[in-house]
């Protein structure tokens, strides 16, 4: 089994998408052989609440981890310790940017307590890739490069070096190295940082796209029609996108070429399973932590509220489910679900706690009973507020909730503001809805998803006739 993460990847950056620049014949393989869901949202940013939200299968509002560095509670559930209960000893190869639970810390003087790049519970990180890099960075010591700098520096120099030596190469070579070793069933997670910044494609994928060939970034609204929260993120230097245009056409291009140089990677993964006569006998999840802004509303990165930060790709190919190969899901579905997912095709029962369900209807080709009409994010910058030293209950002021339907948006903020915008009439998130009664049907939508996924780990067993309902995997008594 094999859950592939791309770090900041956009959902509309596959060739197979309809992207007009953009190549990626490798995923366009994985999707021709697998489901691809087109309609797919992160449920927060940045990396370590999107990866709780993914680990987990809850949404931001019942893990808590609003930030990178935000601890994550050690009671929840992960797809990592739902692997080893099914048998498996989850190999890690890149990171996960999780919080350590400071409950369970080694003292106060545990180093864990200073750093967001801590490991998931349940993985063996067989290749630690933190922001240090320091594997990478000595293979490159040992190549004969300059050093000097760290990995940042390296990174941002990628395009001077051979795609051979890049970063996401030799996350491969590792990972391929060692799926070579495996003489029964495995599980790993390869986590790529690319196509994250520095905007930099290693080798020949640097020169890949023209900038003049690129399509243009979706407009901002003018000034006076923004949200207060959007103008705040337009002042700040790191969040708002080049104003020199040719800058941003820069960035674009190194960030899909970026895509490009790791789709080539997971094409040599893709050759090394066949070779080794494991295509066919290994279930492949790929998806994204977040998007990326890259230019549009006037951003770069992967913050606020707009769908460019959240829209991301997810393609399953599942071999024991060939009916949906080929197929295309237009349904609207959440990292939150993948876990569910993982834990069916392990044969495991989906964890009470979590908010998501389970893709395997769509990857038998089927419509399921029931699903979804919206998908749901959110975002929350109370980390800025906490770093200078304030407290309580006034921080959830600093949050958004999204909802996105079939021809609308929906956001609402911790300040008790709002926006609801006409997505069928203009898809630059510029056009806002009037009519009340529209307004009125989104709110009631959001406040509907908010009370169905209110955290329930608990409230769906009973202490009656020795216990009925379901309990967590690890309580006293696991309740069915």
């Amino acid at each position: 089994m094999l859950l592939i993460t791309l770090d900041q990847f956009r959902g509309d950056s596959l060739s197979c998408a309809g992207h007009p620049v953009v190549q990626t014949p490798n995923l366009d393989t994985l999707a021709a052989q697998g489901v691809r869901f087109a309609r797919h949202y992160s449920q927060a940013a940045p990396c370590a609440p999107g990866r709780a939200c993914l680990y987990t299968g809850t949404y931001q509002m019942n893990n808590g981890v609003v930030a990178n560095g935000t601890p994550l509670d050690a009671r929840f559930d992960n797809v990592a310790l739902a692997a080893r209960r099914a048998g498996y000893r989850p190999a890690l190869f890149g990171y996960t940017d999780t919080g350590i639970d400071p409950r369970v810390a080694e003292g106060p003087d545990d180093p864990r307590l200073s750093t967001y790049e801590g490991k998931l519970p349940g993985f063996d990180h067989e290749l630690p890739l933190p922001e240090t890099a320091d594997a990478w960075v000595a293979s490159l010591d040992e190549l004969g490069y300059d050093t000097t700098g760290g990995a940042l520096s390296l990174l941002a120099r990628e395009h001077e070096r051979p795609a051979e030596h890049g970063i996401s190469a030799f996350l491969t070579d590792r990972l391929i190295e060692w799926i070579g070793r495996q003489d029964g069933p495995w599980f790993a997670h390869a986590s790529h940082l690319r196509p994250h910044p520095p905007y930099s494609a290693a080798g020949t994928f640097s020169t890949m796209y023209h900038p003049d060939d690129l399509p243009d970034p979706l407009p901002t609204a003018p000034a006076g029609d923004r949200h207060p929260f959007h103008d705040l993120l337009l002042g700040i230097p790191a969040a708002s996108a080049p104003t020199h245009e040719g800058r941003l056409r820069q960035i674009q291009s190194q960030y899909f070429g970026m895509i490009s140089e790791v789709d080539a990677q997971l094409g040599r993964l893709w050759q090394a399973l066949g070779a080794a006569g494991l295509w066919d006998d290994t279930l492949i999840v790929l998806t994204s932590d977040h998007g990326e802004q890259l230019g549009d509303q006037g951003l770069v990165g992967k913050l606020g509220f707009f769908e460019s930060s959240y829209h991301i790709p997810a393609i399953i190919r599942d071999p024991t489910r060939p009916a949906g190969h080929g197929s295309v899901v237009e349904r609207f579905t959440e990292n939150v679900d993948i876990l569910p997912t993982i834990a069916e095709a392990m044969g495991l029962e989906v964890p009470v706690q979590c908010d998501g369900m389970s893709l395997t209807a769509f990857l038998d080709g089927e419509e399921p009973a029931a699903w979804r009409r919206a998908a749901h994010y959110e975002f929350d910058w109370r980390d800025v507020y906490i770093r200078r030293g304030e407290s309580g209950v006034g921080l959830g002021r600093h949050h958004l909730a999204g909802l996105r339907t079939e021809d609308a948006a929906y956001v609402h903020f911790g300040d008790s503001s709002w926006r609801a915008y006409d997505l069928a009439a203009d898809s630059t998130w510029r056009t806002e809805i009037t009519d009340p009664s529209r307004v009125l049907d989104l709110a009631q939508q959001m406040l509907d998803w908010r009370a169905h996924h209110t955290e329930r780990t608990m409230s769906g067993a009973l202490l009656t006739n020795g216990g009925i309902g379901r309990m967590p995997p690890g309580s006293v008594t696991h309740l069915r």
